[in-house]
């Protein structure tokens, strides 16, 4: 059978991430990765997962095994829900929480929930590939904003919004692919924005939490939500977030924070994918997040993370030559490098990986242009494979220019 003639059209709009196909090359023992967005595996903290899983199977056992509701245990639902809460201020319930089968799951979730074939929606250019690849085959229309280093240039968009968009997505804090961060300024007109507009805003947060340097900053959804006369939550902002770069990836744990009508329909979406999120993984989450892991993890990753950053930054600039510049991240994992315009990202890329050192090149982060720019993670790397990856890029580069 012929089933290429088979395929539903919306696959035409799908393609494979270059990131996860960058992964395969990578996984190379010789080859310096700084390609993925990979949290550093020798500070995944193994011995506490492992006990945090015997006592999961001794207090919940069979629950733990068993099927589960799809909005996510009560429990860490009930964890992520007093995160966001704000005495006196603002209220979150149980009511308003979902639990994901990581984060990825709930932009796409998001979505179908809430995204018509032509609708447009506005985006930072560059902004995270996975989103693009998620929303594209429901037919959207993206709409570009700018960004400098203070994150998205929001007196771009008002003539945006006066033109017409279905909701904006971000990633305010550190970035992907840029690593830079909304000031507090724009975040507070940002949210004048929504209220103004009636729009909605999908705040995408894996990384708010690796701060290396800067003051940390309210999230927009913080600065916007507002508990009504009964409590209950009404916010222009949706809310995502992971336990994978405070925890660990594999364990595949999200959540989203939303109005609850919002969170019934993604229940009801959810259901059709996946049923639920595994109930032994979030026991396990639960209990690692109830008994203080993620604290007792966060000093250890902040101080790894700007190590090698502050590594990286300083062999850039050493090694790169005139006329490059790249970000400069106050956290997460990723800083973005621009070349000159006659260079091609992709082109360093090749000639790079025969050096056995790789990259993600910036073009499938960019709704239109970035073909001179290319995305650095520094989190997954050994400090001495970042010194010395680096000044093999710097002389790649110097030799293409």
């Amino acid at each position: 059978m012929n089933w290429n003639s088979q395929f539903a059209t919306r696959t035409q709009y799908a393609k494979r991430s270059a990131v996860r196909e960058l992964l395969k090359l990578t996984a190379q023992p010789d080859m310096i990765s700084f390609a993925g967005g990979l949290p550093a595996p020798e500070l995944f903290p193994v011995e506490k997962v492992k006990e945090a899983a015997d006592l999961v199977l001794s207090e919940f056992g069979p629950q733990a095994l068993q099927y589960g509701e799809t909005e996510g245990i009560a429990p860490l639902r009930d964890w992520v829900a007093a995160k966001f809460s704000r005495a006196g201020r603002l209220t979150v319930r149980r009511e308003n929480v979902l639990i994901v089968s990581g984060a990825q799951q709930g932009l796409d979730l998001i979505g179908r929930v809430l995204l018509n074939e032509g609708d447009p929606v506005i985006v930072e250019n560059p902004t995270y590939l996975a989103l693009l690849g998620a929303w594209r085959p429901l037919g959207v229309r993206f709409v570009g904003v700018p960004s400098d280093q203070n994150g998205m240039v929001v007196d771009a968009l008002e003539p945006l919004l006066q033109q017409g968009a279905k909701m904006i997505y971000s990633i305010p804090t550190f970035q992907n692919p840029q690593g830079t961060t909304l000031s507090l300024e724009r975040r507070l007109r940002l949210a004048e924005l929504l209220r103004k507009y009636g729009i909605g805003l999908l705040e995408d947060n894996p990384y708010g939490e690796l701060r290396y340097s800067g003051e940390a900053l309210p999230h927009v959804f913080e600065l916007d939500a507002q508990s009504d006369a009964d409590g209950r939550l009404r916010s222009h902002v949706i809310y995502s977030g992971t336990f994978s770069k405070v925890l660990t990836p594999g364990l595949r744990i999200g959540w989203v924070v939303a109005d609850e009508a919002v969170i019934d329909k993604l229940v009801m979406f959810k259901q059709g994918t996946d049923l639920h999120t595994s109930t032994l993984n979030q026991y396990v989450t639960y209990t690692l997040a109830r008994d203080g892991v993620i604290e007792q993890q966060l000093p250890r990753l902040q101080a790894a993370y700007c190590q090698r950053r502050d590594i990286m930054l300083a062999a850039l600039a050493r090694h790169f030559p005139a006329g490059v510049t790249w970000t400069q991240p106050d956290g997460g994992l990723f800083l973005m490098v621009t070349l000159p315009a006659h260079l091609n990202a992709a082109d360093v890329l090749q000639a790079a990986i025969a050096q056995k050192v790789a990259f993600v090149p910036g073009e499938d982060f960019h709704l239109t242009g970035g073909q001179n720019t290319f995305r650095l993670n520094f989190s997954n790397a050994q400090p001495e494979r970042i010194e010395r990856g680096i000044e093999i890029l710097g002389q790649v580069l110097n030799q293409l220019s």
